[in-house]
């Protein structure tokens, strides 16, 4: 078995942070007459790079398997996240005095969560977004939207054909990128004078602090630090100017970015970043070792608090067909003899079954009907918000549980 390689510099990945087994892909939801057919799985293990400590996992799937037309996450069904959306907007047009002359465009734009607002603005805007069918949503918002992957030859071809962007933005997405060279390449392509790059991703070091283990699928295939993006960005031509540390998905980067050679001075927020990641020793070995055995301590947690309230006869529902979700409870072999079922708001995946476990997924309709003992709330991120959205059944007795970082069991 030959040892893969980084698939930024190259440098042999001989080192683990955390081994996950086999797992199914986490968006692949299943129809109900095929839940009698296993789910195909995908090894599961993320490495760290020795030499330029960006951490990844393999190329078990293309990514033309993962993001198909029947792409199942729409971006709008999470009222929190569409409000941090708005005061991103906000905040770009006041700081860069953006107006109906710029050009702003999203890479990633899915169902037009973002652009909407720039819109709502009177500012043009562009989608770049490969699946159809979100893409399709977008068109209904007034989203200009074109339909495929982002890559360097992309972005050459859509300077050919547009006016150069003010600002580039991307939430989320630089993790789901196979080929993160010739996307950042793409990048310095679309960037030209004093035009701003902006990224949002789940920050490397809390989730190793938060054993936010679950945060690892196929579909992410590089979980980001400072250390690893300023190094990747330089190879492309570009420097970060500003660092912002953001409570989304359980602690975030947004990271501002611009071509070598433009006038944006370097923010406090830089440095103050790389200070907290080299006093983690993100820089080193020892910054990566021991998290295997917390994330066992996760799942054996989870495990004796469902069989528990099994042993009990107590009932446990799940709320948020999230992926993160399905990466936790396939590790845990966790299926409908633990949990009932799961609900979700989005249309997309009612109906449907987990997969992997192969739970059934309702709407949030069922929780009020069934009253389940407890609810497992598997966007552990999204914790309050949905509490606070079933505060009525928390009247009635239910409780709520999340997995992350540590089995925790709460009223509201």
């Amino acid at each position: 078995m030959t040892t893969p390689t980084c698939r930024h510099c190259g440098a042999p990945l001989t080192r683990t942070l955390v081994d996950l087994g086999l797992s199914p892909l986490a968006n692949s939801y299943v129809p109900p007459e095929r839940g009698d057919i296993p789910c195909k799985t995908y090894p599961l293990h993320a490495r760290v790079c020795d030499a330029c400590h960006l951490v990844q996992v393999e190329d078990a799937v293309p990514a033309q398997d993962i993001f198909n037309e029947d792409y199942a996450y729409f971006s709008s069904f999470s009222d929190s996240w569409l409000a941090h959306c708005r005061d991103y907007v906000a905040q770009m047009i006041r700081r860069f005095g953006l107006g109906p002359e710029d050009l702003v465009i999203e890479i990633a734009s899915n169902d037009g969560y973002l652009l909407q607002y720039f819109v709502q603005a009177g500012i043009p805007v562009l989608g770049i977004e490969p699946t159809a069918n979100t893409a399709a949503e977008a068109e209904k918002k007034g989203v200009r939207t074109r339909v495929e992957y982002f890559t360097e030859s992309a972005a050459r071809q859509i300077r050919a054909e547009e006016k150069a962007p003010s600002l580039v933005c991307a939430a989320n997405v630089l993790a789901h990128v196979p080929d993160i060279n010739d996307f950042v390449r793409g990048l310095a392509v679309l960037l030209s004078g004093n035009a701003v790059f902006t990224v949002e991703f789940p920050h490397l070091l809390n989730l190793i602090r938060g054993v936010q283990f679950d945060t690892i699928y196929h579909e992410h295939y590089t979980y980001l630090s400072l250390i690893a993006v300023e190094r990747i960005f330089a190879a492309a031509g570009m420097r970060v100017f500003d660092v912002q540390q953001l409570p989304t998905h359980g602690g975030s980067l947004r990271v501002f970015a611009c071509l070598d050679g433009a006038a944006h001075p370097e923010m406090p927020g830089v440095a103050s970043v790389r200070a907290m990641e080299q006093a983690a020793r993100l820089d080193s070995p020892e910054g990566y070792a021991g998290f295997q055995d917390k994330v066992r301590r996760v799942r054996g947690d989870l495990l004796d608090f469902l069989r528990a309230a099994r042993g009990a006869g107590k009932t446990v529902a799940a709320y948020g067909a999230a992926a993160k979700g399905n990466t936790l409870l396939n590790y845990a072999g966790v299926g409908p003899e633990l949990i009932s079922y799961c609900v979700d708001r989005s249309p997309a995946k009612q109906g449907k079954l987990l997969p992997g476990s192969h739970i059934p997924i309702y709407g949030p309709e069922k929780l009020r009907q069934d009253r389940p003992d407890f609810v497992l709330i598997l966007p552990w991120n999204l914790r309050d918000e949905i509490a606070g959205q079933l505060a009525d059944i928390a009247e009635l007795g239910t409780q709520f549980a999340v997995p992350v970082p540590h089995l925790e069991v709460f009223s509201v």
